[in-house]
């Protein structure tokens, strides 16, 4: 939790937070990934950080572990001296004795207590580089006056002052200074003077432009024929990626006239692995269920021409920030979290598993089916 106390965040949907705006997507998507009513708790997060992901906290080598200290409270409970324990540990007497001074004494020592006082304790942040040099400080205040991005002020330093080492600083450096204000090193209002008006550090190689030009020759939903649109044949589609932890991913299709399910193994979500994956089981399919698929505009079907020439079915995709537009899609992964919740890896579920599932779902009756299931509904559009 972060700033105030509304903001309440697991530390697996944080993780999944920065893992998601680390790809690329916007605030929206990531508050609607993570069934966020709002996207103000997300952007609070990400501004507070300054859109720059914080880096994980890590034990020193030689501090007491959790370990150690449960050894030090049976040590205690069992009369041992503190000399003994620090034997047992093969660790200095007074270390141990310095560790339960600190955390009560031997009466009032509890091992889970001391481990998470120490770890509050060891929270001392380190002053930035241009926080501890001054002289520095005044020269890239003043290039970013001059609207240098820095990148140009990181590149011109070590040009001109190659053997002054306390003059050197990388462009990442000069963001994290400029985006993070809680460092009060460089002032808020040298933002205005970079080229672009970002209040946050945007990933690399993120793309926040979600247009067309993302994907070569997409076709957009609009030009989608009325008969998927209306949903009076089968054999339209609507797809997406299913994500887990560990970079896993499960390819999910709709049929939007019967709403029948199909789950794909997905090793990888980069886009020959998925159009391979896709490719192969549509193409199992009866020619009367091949029309068209709907997709979002993730980079996974960025080869979807490849796949219409092998299947012969049009790839149509979303506006833009629009997933509501594959409504089947959408509510058929809410109902996959069921059995796949998140923060599961799904790597190490097999295609048999994924089978069963979508047989569970398919043999479920739908009230938009008029209480009907997905498998009866598609018999009896193939008899």
């Amino acid at each position: 939790m972060e700033g105030t106390a509304r903001i309440w965040f697991t530390p697996q949907r944080r993780a999944e937070l920065w893992e998601r705006w680390k790809n690329g997507q916007c605030v929206a998507d990531i508050a609607r990934a993570l069934e966020r009513r709002n996207k103000s708790g997300v952007y609070r997060i990400l501004a507070l950080n300054g859109g720059i992901a914080p880096e994980p906290r890590r034990r020193a080598a030689g501090a007491l572990r959790l370990e150690e200290r449960e050894e030090i409270s049976r040590g205690i409970a069992a009369g041992r001296s503190m000399r003994r324990i620090a034997q047992g540990l093969r660790r200095s007497p007074s270390t141990v004795s310095r560790e339960i001074r600190r955390n009560g004494g031997c009466s009032a020592y509890r091992a889970g207590e001391a481990d998470r006082r120490a770890w509050e304790r060891a929270l001392r942040p380190k002053l930035c580089r241009l926080a501890r040099h001054a002289r520095l400080r005044w020269r890239v205040a003043h290039k970013l006056a001059l609207q240098w991005s820095p990148e140009q002020i990181s590149g011109w330093l070590k040009r001109q002052l190659p053997a002054d080492q306390g003059m050197q600083i990388s462009h990442e450096t000069i963001y994290r200074s400029l985006f993070i204000q809680t460092r009060g090193v460089l002032k808020k209002q040298l933002m205005a003077h970079l080229r672009t008006a970002r209040q946050m550090r945007q990933a690399k190689g993120a793309n926040t432009k979600s247009g067309l030009g993302q994907i070569v020759d997409t076709v957009s939903i609009r030009e989608r024929p009325a008969e998927a649109k209306d949903r009076a044949v089968p054999g339209h589609w609507e797809g997406d990626l299913l994500t887990g932890t560990n970079n896993s991913h499960i390819a999910t299709l709709v049929e939007r006239h019967t709403r029948f399910v199909m789950l794909l193994k997905i090793p990888s979500r980069d886009t020959t692995t998925v159009v391979g994956a896709l490719t192969k089981h549509v193409r199992k399919l009866p020619q009367q269920l091949r029309r068209s698929l709907t997709w979002d505009r993730g980079k996974e079907m960025a080869n979807h021409k490849s796949f219409t020439v092998a299947t012969n079915v049009q790839v149509y995709f979303c506006d833009p920030h629009s997933p509501w537009q594959r409504g089947s899609n959408e509510n058929t992964n809410g109902l996959l979290r069921q059995y796949f919740p998140r923060g599961t890896d799904l790597s190490r579920f097999s295609q048999d598993y994924l089978n069963r599932i979508a047989r569970r779902l398919n043999q479920r009756p739908r009230k938009t089916l008029g209480f009907e299931t997905p498998a009866d509904r598609l018999q009896a559009v193939l008899h």
